[in-house]
């Protein structure tokens, strides 16, 4: 798996590519809470378009990210879903959870 940051201006989006699964979900956390905690910037976007597989420790981070950023007051948004990814938030319920766009252009103009 591999992580990129970037900043589009108040916008921190992090491209990620690879599975995410129990061997580098911690990571994920990790990066995604400290930019919430220590930047504090009004919108995080994670980009899954290159992500095969998530599995329950992944889709976990991503639920600890959203709800830090509820807590700070952010936007946290989920870009570009696989398939399969698509199909593991349906399963566990959290599709209409999380605020989701097809591309990065979408969620970037909302």
């Amino acid at each position: 798996m591999q992580i990129s940051a970037r900043r589009v201006k108040t916008t921190t989006i992090f491209d990620i590519a690879g599975d995410i699964d129990l061997s580098n979900s911690p990571e994920v956390r990790g990066i995604l809470l400290r930019e919430l905690r220590d930047s504090r910037v009004p919108r995080v976007l994670m980009n899954l378009s290159k992500v095969r597989y998530i599995d329950s420790s992944g889709v976990a981070s991503l639920v600890e990210g959203l709800k830090a950023s509820r807590d700070l007051g952010s936007r946290f948004i989920l870009v570009g879903l696989s398939g399969s990814a698509r199909e593991v938030l349906q399963l566990s319920r959290l599709l209409k959870v999380f605020e989701i766009y097809e591309d990065e252009e979408s969620a970037l103009s909302s």
